[in-house]
């Protein structure tokens, strides 16, 4: 789907009230296959793939790579699907760039499922801090190659519970990681990474839309972030899924597919 001289590679399944799912870091839109088993055909699940990744083609503009430009090209996604207004479903990364649609674009967002997401980082500081490890990060990645770099991704502490799935589940995470362009994922730290982006922290009291907010119990950090979120958000409610860590929708797959559908069901 070309929008704003991009190149997306956007999955439609199904007809019906219409679901955005956006990935996290090194992911794509198969990293919701799973997810769609537990969903009926009855609703419209949208896949992309965001920039920097998969078969989404970019650009070659770092500043197409912002957290800002990306919510108005998925503007452009809805609208070249006649869509007005969708549930959107964002994992860590894509959890950030849901929430900064509902920040930026509330009129296109109905409700927002955030799994181990952040409003990003208050102060500026810790967002130049985070901008410099990023940024060494992407060099790492332009350097030595994508497979190096997942090597060392999946070694960060975030992703020790991973490490408990089947081999064939982790060999199934990893090739589709791999698969992923040096130059892309480089970008995508530089462009949408969490020290980039804007705090939306502010703006959570005043967000009306209706937000659930998953985490996985073995992952402290994005708890204690949630339990946050949750007392300045007007209308959300937070789950913490037993037995998972950062992945929720990899590591408990049933719980979370059988819990996402609840709560689309129930509008």
């Amino acid at each position: 789907m070309h929008i704003r001289g991009a190149d997306y590679h956007v999955a439609v399944r199904g007809k019906g009230r219409p679901v955005l799912f956006l990935h996290g870091f090194t992911g794509d839109h198969s990293t919701w296959d799973e997810t769609l088993a537990y969903l009926p055909e009855s609703m419209m699940c949208i896949r992309i793939d965001l920039p920097g990744h998969g078969k989404t083609v970019m650009p070659d503009d770092s500043a197409r790579f912002t957290v800002e430009e990306t919510c108005k090209d998925l503007c452009g996604v809805l609208d070249a699907l006649s869509i007005e207004q969708a549930d959107l479903v964002g994992y860590s990364m894509g959890g950030r760039v849901a929430l900064s649609m509902a920040c930026l674009h509330p009129d296109k967002v109905t409700r927002l499922i955030l799994e181990s997401a952040s409003p990003g980082l208050r102060e500026a500081l810790a967002r130049e801090t985070r901008r410099a490890a990023d940024e060494q990060l992407a060099q790492f990645i332009e350097n030595k190659g994508v497979e190096a770099f997942v090597e060392k991704w999946e070694e960060i502490p975030l992703f020790q519970s991973q490490k408990n799935l089947p081999d064939e589940i982790q060999q199934q995470i990893r090739a589709q990681r791999i698969k992923n362009r040096p130059q892309g994922l480089a970008q995508s730290l530089r462009g949408m990474g969490t020290g980039k982006q804007p705090s939306w922290w502010e703006r959570l009291p005043k967000l009306k839309t209706e937000t659930i907010l998953f985490t996985g119990e073995k992952d402290k950090k994005f708890c204690a972030i949630a339990q946050e979120m949750d007392e300045q958000l007007p209308n959300s409610k937070k789950v913490v899924i037993q037995g998972s860590g950062h992945a929720i929708h990899v590591e408990q797959p049933q719980k979370f597919g059988t819990m996402l559908m609840e709560f689309l069901l129930k509008g």
